[in-house]
């Protein structure tokens, strides 16, 4: 008796039937399409994008030789202390990267103090630091008019409002341990943070602006989607032509 074997295996790459090749390098043509729309947009903005600083980042390099030096003035002092606040601000910044800003606006922030109000300005962020931890909610009376008493000041000191972000945003960056005046903190380690958190990659492709939207916003969530739609509907209605074509449709 003849033994009889069939060979059932399929190769996408390589086939072996007309129907199979022609839907192999449809897939391949589409699938070509949608890669160079992903990657190479993507390589297409690394390769125009340049460094560019934020206000901040500016406002922070014109100020700071001489707070590092120990030559500033008042309002020099104010500004450096406005642009590490636009850095803690962040949600993105990481705890390391927070402690050294801390420690350097510390120093600046009390020398900036009244030599009459320096001891009686840290007590009382010592104590709103340690409400911090005990209280269990938002809302306790003590520990709202303890902040709020905190902000009035620290928004007198910078010159700014009481309700601006930089008023609301400083006595969560203060620590008892931080208000010392030392020049060390002003450091190669400030440098390098400040520029890490106010200096991004742009190009016109961030700066442009497409239906309310930054263009590389609205290609890479909005037009990528459609296309790849758009490929699927050009796949099904070529494979349709092509089962016509060969006279295998149903």
């Amino acid at each position: 008796m003849e033994n009889k074997s069939n060979d059932f295996n399929i190769s996408f790459f390589k086939p072996t039937t007309k129907l199979a090749k022609i839907n192999r390098n449809l897939s391949f043509k589409l699938l070509t399409i949608w890669a160079l729309a992903i990657f190479g947009f993507h390589f297409f903005m690394r390769v125009i994008e340049k460094p560019t600083p934020e206000p901040a980042y500016i406002s922070y390099q014109n100020v700071w030789e001489n707070i590092k030096n120990g030559d500033a003035t008042t309002p020099q002092k104010q500004e450096y202390i406005k642009s590490t606040l636009m850095v803690l601000g962040k949600l993105i910044i990481k705890a390391e990267d927070k402690a050294i800003l801390d420690k350097s606006l510390g120093s600046v922030f009390t020398s900036l103090l009244a030599n009459e109000k320096k001891e009686g300005f840290t007590k009382k962020i010592a104590e709103f630091n340690s409400l911090k931890g005990k209280i269990k909610t938002l809302a306790d009376k003590k520990y709202v008019a303890l902040r709020d008493e905190i902000t009035k000041e620290c928004a007198t000191t910078l010159g700014v409002k009481t309700f601006s972000l930089e008023a609301k945003i400083i006595p969560f960056e203060l620590t008892s341990e931080n208000l010392t005046i030392t020049k060390d903190v002003h450091n190669e380690n400030v440098e390098a943070v400040m520029a890490k958190y106010l200096i991004h990659n742009q190009s016109f492709l961030t700066d442009m602006q497409f239906l309310g939207y930054p263009f590389h916003y609205f290609y890479t969530s909005v037009f990528l989607l459609v296309l790849f739609i758009g490929l699927c509907w050009i796949y099904c209605y070529r494979i349709d032509k092509i089962y016509h074509k060969l006279g295998l449709e149903n």
